[in-house]
């Protein structure tokens, strides 16, 4: 599922990229697991997924872009950070199987979110 025409890749510093990268294929894990929607996504994980990159294009962080469990600051509206916490809980220990590398490289981000987040400087705010 390589889709570039909808801000999944190419645009954004290398972690906001891989960040895009290991969000999509999670949706992907998780809709496979729980929608059985074939080689796409259902209509339902398609929404949160466009919703996700629109946020993770927006962050504040932008190049020192920790993973969002570790950020500070809350992009996502409650009812759809629900849905990634669902997401990420059960495509998380399956992305390790499928995605190794994208996995060890989201959990360093995770920990080193949760070591050394410090806020952006001003005019580096997402647009």
């Amino acid at each position: 599922m390589r889709e570039s025409g909808r801000g999944y890749s190419g645009k954004g510093s290398k972690g906001e990229r891989r960040e895009k990268m290991t969000i999509r294929y999670m949706v992907e894990i998780y809709c496979r697991g729980h929608h059985r929607a074939g080689d796409g996504l259902c209509e339902e994980c398609r929404g949160l997924l466009d919703y996700a990159m629109e946020r993770i294009g927006r962050c504040p962080y932008r190049s020192r872009k920790p993973a969002c469990s570790g950020c500070p600051v809350h992009c996502y509206r409650a009812d759809w950070r629900e849905q990634v916490r669902r997401v990420m809980r059960y495509a998380g220990p399956r992305i390790a199987l499928r995605h190794p590398i994208l996995a060890l490289f989201h959990l360093a981000g995770v920990i080193r979110g949760k070591w050394s987040v410090t806020p952006p400087k001003k005019g580096e705010a997402g647009s």
